[in-house]
């Protein structure tokens, strides 16, 4: 019962997540952004997330997630309430970390449930399912911006997703208290908190980890900036982006099977390639019905990174530690999400979209090389 509960909140979480990203970047192009101010938009949402994912991992683990899940709520409702009243891009930059702040404690509790609520046996299939809420999150927010955008404009769109959040916070306040509280012991609390980098095996998971992270975050990003520039609607935008997140549902049904034939090293490098190939074809096409394939293939590739590295770290965090091992895993990422989207934001204003996508290919070629290497060595 608490692992529905758990998905519930995955769910309205990351809806409200995905809806605030785009929304915030359409509003930011309506309000005469460049791509390095989206791109600046972009790293805002991923500060705190980097600042204070891994102590926010280790509270969890001390003292259980229900605390930080509310205030995940409330800031949730804050980032979106201030586009609101203030258009201007000042707004939404402080709108995108309340944002930010309201993820970084959404993620890290909400997937240390998973794992702590699983049996051994049950946390591939838990955490596919996990996933699944992740990529209905995907296709539902992208739609729900666009056509809010499109027919009650920006700021009232921002005014309407603050629904979600509203809603995690009165389930948390009426059903809360039913969740698991501390596991972390106390000879465990006395560890150093640089103890848990000891172990270099790690490193190569938080690599790939990082790479699936920045170049799914980066399409996200500089997708509506390409759609935009060659004259689709916000509704149309939505909808190439809403095709990746189908595709990763529907991978994310056979994963389990797919880790158990493939492995989870050799999985991961396949995905690698497959969004190699899709960043080299993705500037070649104008039309929105090409480009939601594009991303479909996109999503097929990306849909199984998050998922697998995220359950090779919780696999690998010693006893009592698995959210600071995951709060560590999101430190991380969000390490390359905030450097990533300003660097690539001032590529692109300098030479244009173009080499923004090609880069991310080699990127993500090299995420498959990193995985097909770990693959021999195993």
């Amino acid at each position: 019962m608490l692992l529905y509960l758990t998905f519930a909140l995955t769910l309205l979480s990351g809806i409200a997540w995905t809806a605030a990203r785009l929304t915030l970047s359409l509003y930011a192009l309506k309000l005469g952004a460049q791509p390095f101010g989206v791109g600046i938009l972009a790293a805002m949402f991923n500060i705190f997330p980097l600042l204070l994912s891994w102590p926010i991992g280790r509270l969890s683990d001390r003292f259980g997630p229900r605390w930080p899940l509310m205030v995940s709520a409330l800031c949730g409702i804050i980032g979106l309430v201030i586009p609101f009243f203030f258009h201007e891009l000042p707004a939404l930059y402080v709108g995108a970390a309340m944002s930010g702040l309201s993820f970084a404690l959404y993620l890290v509790n909400v997937q240390n449930l998973v794992g702590v609520l699983s049996q051994p046996d049950r946390r591939a299939q838990n955490f596919s399912t996990f996933s699944l809420m992740g990529s209905t999150s995907n296709f539902v927010g992208p739609l729900m911006s666009g056509f809010l955008v499109d027919h009650l404009g920006h700021a009232v769109a921002c005014l309407w997703i603050v629904a979600l959040p509203a809603a995690s916070g009165v389930i948390l306040a009426t059903s809360g208290r039913r969740l698991p509280g501390g596991t972390r012991t106390e000879d465990a609390t006395e560890l150093r908190m640089l103890d848990t980098l000891t172990d270099r095996s790690i490193w190569p998971m938080l690599a790939t980890s990082s790479l699936v992270k920045l170049g799914t975050d980066l399409y996200q990003f500089y997708m509506p900036i390409y759609g935009r520039s060659i004259g689709l609607s916000a509704s149309a935008i939505g909808t190439v982006l809403a095709a990746f997140a189908v595709a990763a549902f529907v991978v994310r049904f056979v994963l389990p099977r797919l880790m158990s034939v493939l492995g989870d090293d050799k999985l991961l490098a396949s995905a690698f390639y497959i969004a190699a190939a899709s960043f080299v074809l993705l500037p070649l096409f104008k039309s929105a019905m090409l480009l939601a394939v594009v991303s479909f293939v996109f999503g097929l590739g990306m849909g199984c990174g998050q998922p697998i590295t995220t359950i090779q770290l919780f696999s690998r965090s010693a006893e009592g530690r698995s959210g600071e091992t995951l709060g560590l895993r999101l430190t991380v990422n969000n390490l390359m999400r905030v450097v990533g989207p300003t660097l690539f934001g001032f590529i692109a204003s300098a030479v244009g979209l173009f080499p923004v996508f090609y880069i991310n290919a080699l990127m993500m070629g090299a995420g498959g090389a990193l995985s097909r290497r770990r693959n021999s060595r195993e």
